[in-house]
């Protein structure tokens, strides 16, 4: 099992920055890709940025983020991080932490708790 807890959503006007952090604990190997997703009111949760794992480290991002987001991790403390500046009123969802472990052919998804952030006009 992997445990992943977020932080740092909050309310801020349209422009301003958030970090969200997501430690993880627990069965922290075979990690395939670790991502941040997104939820809004009445919407599908949606993948805002990933890092995939592998022979080589890849880094992907919604259009509607890039140049503005930005996806870190810090494996000495097991931390992923989401750095949003710019932040505009449609960034405001539930925003959750995924790992994903790839062990032989299956894969498996761990979510943290979800962390909201509201961006007001």
């Amino acid at each position: 099992q992997v445990q992943l807890v977020e932080s740092g959503g909050g309310l801020v006007q349209a422009g301003g920055s958030l970090r969200l952090s997501c430690v993880a604990s627990g069965s922290i190997f075979s990690i395939n890709s670790m991502g941040w997703y997104r939820q809004a009111p009445g919407k599908q949760r949606e993948l805002v940025a990933d890092i995939t794992l592998g022979g080589s480290t890849n880094y992907a991002y919604a259009d509607s983020v890039k140049g503005r987001f930005a996806i870190s991790r810090d494996n000495v403390k097991n931390t992923l991080y989401l750095q949003m500046n710019s932040l505009k009123p449609e960034d405001t969802a539930v925003y959750y932490c995924n790992f994903r472990k790839k062990i032989g052919a299956a894969l498996w998804d761990y979510w943290g708790q979800g962390t909201q952030v509201t961006v007001s006009s």
